[in-house]
């Protein structure tokens, strides 16, 4: 977009444009979502960016009203370039680590220096820049949220000492974190947690997404109760449990976070973002999916969401499970599953009594142990098998599934909607899909979909919440 077009959104503070750019005030040297409530300044003092590292790395420092660090990041298929995209998302999601440019370039499979030049390209700063402009905002976000101490937001946002912290956080936003603090009120639910805020597009449709969530939910891992979602974690060797509630009037989802968790708070909150989409660009998609109308009147539902995932494997497994059997059937076989393998986790939340077990764990376990849980040979197996693939280490693709003796066409599609992302999966095989779309053949059914395309993921919530 032109500098007209940016400012004349600005002036709109329309939702739909959060997330998408920022703009930098040039006489107040501060920087501010469009959806920012203070008085819109003029044009000619209006810089616009694609990106809050790159406002920052101009010199502009974060409005304390809108808060730049909630706004929503942008959807997968809005970028020109997969890998500097790739690169973007594994920054923010790992923060806090001291990964090397050359670690990361290697894990994606290229150069650093190619890496590098993509990544400029995109978003016109360096992936080190991208990096601690992530860390800065989360803590700030820590900050301002939270009262944890000063030493445990530098520690939780990746600065590895105080001293460093301090340092950078003064040289870039102009004051310190003590001064910050003074100028916001924090609160904390307990002295074991803490409560973070991750922004949305609106309208997001909570319900819906409770009722999706509640019927999976695995016994001992996962409870869904008084509007809000509870689930034990496990990272590496820290363990705790969250919940997750939603702040309809701020446009946000209120993230409670066991304390045992701060060291792998960056993690934590992009299995968050993962699981309930939020990133998600609601007027785009119902936009694109608005011929669904002739199939019923309430479609497309604006706001509604594509469940992700928290945890990869054990989403993998539960889908396994739910192969050609009720959904009840498949939760039941995954609580026996949790509660002959998983680990205990001490929470004191009713309901919350295990983590899933990993893949090493299932291995360990072995074929006759999930025999003797009830679960057929045949998907024991699968499971077995997957569990080889998360355990060395090995990315799970769409193409790769089916390989996977066990695991047929619905699964594979239904495993790339949830854990790989894929806004445009389509399962015509589907119960829910093919009642919705009666009495209509499977390649009817497919000829139809053709027009929801890249969003045929969402079509098929749609079709699943008639």
């Amino acid at each position: 977009m032109e500098q007209k077009t940016y400012y004349e959104a600005l002036c709109s503070h329309d939702s739909r444009f959060d997330g998408k750019f920022f703009v930098g005030v040039r006489s107040t040297g501060i920087y501010c979502r469009p959806v920012c409530r203070v008085r819109t300044p003029k044009e000619e003092n209006c810089t616009f960016f694609l990106s809050a590292a790159e406002t920052e790395a101009a010199g502009y420092r974060p409005c304390l009203k809108c808060r730049p660090e909630l706004a929503p990041g942008s959807s997968t298929l809005e970028s020109s370039s997969d890998l500097a995209k790739a690169a973007a998302k594994e920054i923010e999601d790992s923060c806090g680590n001291e990964e090397s440019l050359a670690e990361l370039a290697a894990r994606l499979g290229c150069t650093d220096r190619h890496l590098r030049r993509v990544f400029e390209a995109e978003f016109h700063v360096t992936p080190l820049q991208y990096r601690q402009t992530c860390r800065l905002l989360l803590a700030k976000k820590l900050l301002t949220d939270t009262r944890l101490s000063v030493l445990d937001v530098a520690m939780a946002s990746g600065f590895g000492s105080l001293r460093r912290f301090n340092t950078v956080f003064e040289r870039e936003y102009k004051l310190t974190p003590s001064a910050l603090r003074k100028q916001v009120a924090g609160q904390v639910k307990s002295a074991d947690s803490f409560t973070v805020e991750v922004g949305y597009r609106p309208p997001y449709r909570w319900q819906e997404m409770l009722r999706f969530l509640n019927a999976r939910a695995i016994p001992g891992v996962e409870i869904v109760r008084d509007d809000a979602y509870y689930r034990t974690v496990r990272i590496k060797e820290h363990t705790g449990w969250i919940m997750v509630e939603q702040h309809e009037a701020k446009n946000t989802l209120a993230v409670t976070i066991s304390a045992s968790l701060l060291r792998v708070l960056p993690q934590v909150l992009a299995k968050v973002r993962c699981l309930f989409d939020t990133d998600s660009d609601p007027q785009t998609i119902v936009e694109a999916l608005k011929d669904m109308r002739q199939i019923h009147e309430t479609l497309p539902i604006c706001g509604l969401r594509v469940p992700g995932c928290f945890d990869a494997f054990e989403t993998c497994v539960r889908a396994i499970l739910g192969q050609q059997i009720t959904v009840k059937a498949a939760t039941t076989l995954a609580g026996r599953i949790v509660q002959a393998m998983g680990r205990p986790v001490e929470c004191g939340i009713e309901g919350l009594t295990h983590s899933f077990p990993a893949a090493d764990e299932i291995l360990e376990s072995g074929l006759e142990a999930l025999g003797e849980l009830g679960v057929i040979r045949a998907r024991g197996e699968a499971i077995l098998e997957l569990a080889e693939l998360f355990q060395q280490g090995e990315a799970i693709t769409k193409d790769k599934l089916p390989t996977i003796k066990g695991i047929g066409p619905w699964t594979a599609d239904y495993i790339a909607m949830r854990v790989l992302g894929d806004t445009d999966a389509f399962l015509p095989t589907d119960y829910g899909v093919k009642t919705a779309l009666a009495p209509r053949t499977q390649k009817e059914m497919t000829a139809l979909a053709e027009d929801w395309r890249p969003w045929r993921s969402y079509a098929v919530m749609n079709l699943w919440n008639i």
